[in-house]
């Protein structure tokens, strides 16, 4: 499993994409679709049209980096199709690379230490 390190945004394309597309090809989706800059640090994760698929990229400080993975089984859990992007969070990112239901991760309550 691939588990990002550090403070990244995660950016999710919400309607599939050409898979015949490479870095350059994803990261100008990026730029000129979604208005954001791909070498910003943030991952964009991408949808093929089968849901067994994904690609993401992001900019390491010396390179552009994509990670492509076909899932086994039913597929992954992808968003509602629909034009844009939409926003995750690392722990829901990481249940969507698995093949989870990452809608089901919600930010967990932290309770204050009580006082005496």
């Amino acid at each position: 499993m691939i588990s990002p390190a550090g403070n990244f945004k995660f950016y999710v394309a919400a309607k599939p994409v050409d898979f015949r597309k490479g870095m350059d090809g994803l990261a100008a989706i990026v730029q000129n679709e979604f208005e954001l800059d791909p070498f910003s640090g943030a991952i964009f994760i991408f949808r093929s049209k089968r849901a067994d698929r994904l690609k993401l990229i992001v900019w390491d400080g010396t390179g552009l980096v994509m990670t492509y993975k076909r899932i086994e089984g039913k597929g992954f859990e992808w968003p509602r199709m629909q034009d844009g992007i939409i926003n995750m969070n690392k722990s829901q990112f990481e249940a969507l690379f698995e093949g989870l239901d990452w809608k089901r991760v919600t930010a967990r309550n932290v309770r204050k230490p009580l006082t005496v």
